[in-house]
């Protein structure tokens, strides 16, 4: 799959403030994304865990470039987007 057909990865939980925030903002721009609730999928808690030193920290947001981010403000979900 190439960078350009990778989808951003949005790793959270439903109950989480910042994670409604970061998929309202997303879906306020038009950004696709593929949404992934750890609570309901354990190998996607793994990877949270995993990017976050054994943290569950959400969201923590994969990119098509491989990076990622985690808890990211607006304005530095901005600035990765190019907005």
């Amino acid at each position: 799959m190439s960078p350009e057909e990778t989808p951003i990865l949005i790793y959270g939980t439903n109950w989480c403030p910042d994670c409604y925030r970061v998929r309202k903002f997303m879906d306020a721009k038009n950004i696709a994304y593929q949404w992934i609730n750890i609570n309901k999928d354990p190998s996607a808690c793994s990877i949270v865990e995993k990017l976050n030193n054994g943290n569950r920290s959400v969201p923590t947001i994969i990119w098509p470039d491989g990076s990622h981010l985690v808890e990211p403000s607006l304005k530095q979900l901005s600035h990765k987007l190019g907005l």
